[in-house]
């Protein structure tokens, strides 16, 4: 028994380093897929996120060396009505742009699904407004929206509308045009995403439908809907982040005017922190955007995972 035994000791010792040389160059293989991906997140994101932190509890110009201020900054912010009034402004462009982009999108996303002839042509002329410079997407909806020359207000004339909006220079429509414009600029890339997730919906789960009579609208409701949860919720995490954080489109048409009817937060940020010097103050804002929009998707995992059980 003992001669027998003696030669599996050193065949299974050798087999274990061997497995274990194999794990570990797996390991590093991984690792340098992923650390060219980490080092450039923690210099460009997490490095600054922290010093924003850091920065938000003292009064600093960038000229001078920072001074511990301690909650002094969130006090003020308490009592700003700039902050309040931008928080509210966030708000109403969130509620108006994320439902909306999420309809249209998957709207477009379930038509052009379909077997059309020049299908692939829709596709990319849906996605080209996404790659477009947003300059140019901007001073064309400006020229589009004109309140005295601008073809859209030229054609609610023509339907008999005496008085049309006055749009980006009207503190009632400058937000819906606002609005109007992200969602065309956006709605591709989010059709893309949901072209993505119909292709994965099994085929034979229609055919059972059609078999048991459903028509195309239950087909959607009860088929195609709950196959696309999980890229729904995607879809849902990315619009709220990317509403909250809304700078450029807004900068470029309003600056956030007329009068504050379209300042937002990341606007606010951009004025103390970049226009007035105050860093303290805007990193202390920047800190609350960051809070709000980890409540915000917390709480929609949380309603993800309730749905999935």
């Amino acid at each position: 028994m003992t001669a027998l035994s003696s030669p599996a000791g050193p065949s299974t010792s050798a087999h274990a380093a061997a497995a274990r040389r194999r794990r570990r160059r797996i390991t590093l293989i991984g690792w340098t897929f992923i650390l060219p991906n980490f080092l450039g997140f923690a210099a460009l994101t997490l490095v600054p996120v922290i010093g924003a932190l850091a920065v938000s509890f003292t009064q600093w110009d960038s000229y001078s060396t920072p001074r511990w201020t301690g909650l002094d900054n969130f006090r003020r912010m308490w009592d700003d009505d700039n902050f309040w009034t931008a928080l509210q402004n966030t708000c109403y462009y969130a509620l108006g742009h994320i439902p909306l982009t999420l309809i249209v999108s998957l709207g477009l996303a379930v038509l052009l699904n379909q077997k059309l002839r020049g299908v692939k042509i829709l596709r990319t002329a849906f996605f080209f407004p996404y790659v477009t410079s947003l300059v140019a997407v901007a001073v064309v909806w400006n020229m589009l929206l004109s309140p005295d020359v601008g073809p859209v207000n030229q054609f609610l004339h023509s339907l008999g509308v005496a008085h049309p909006p006055g749009w980006t220079t009207s503190t009632d429509w400058a937000m819906p045009a606002l609005i109007v414009a992200s969602v065309w600029r956006d709605m591709g890339y989010y059709m893309v995403l949901f072209l993505a997730g119909l292709q994965t919906v099994p085929a034979e789960l229609y055919e059972a439908a059609r078999m048991d009579g459903a028509g195309a609208w239950r087909r959607f409701w009860h088929v195609t809907l709950p196959c696309l949860r999980p890229t729904t919720f995607f879809v849902l995490v990315m619009l709220t982040v990317s509403s909250f954080k809304v700078f450029d489109l807004v900068q470029v048409m309003t600056e956030g005017g007329p009068g504050r009817s379209t300042l937002v937060l990341s606007q606010l940020i951009f004025r103390e922190g970049i226009v007035q010097g105050r860093f303290g103050y805007s990193s202390a804002i920047s800190l609350a955007l960051f809070v709000i929009c980890l409540v915000i998707t917390v709480v929609q995992f949380q309603f993800q995972r309730r749905a999935e059980r």
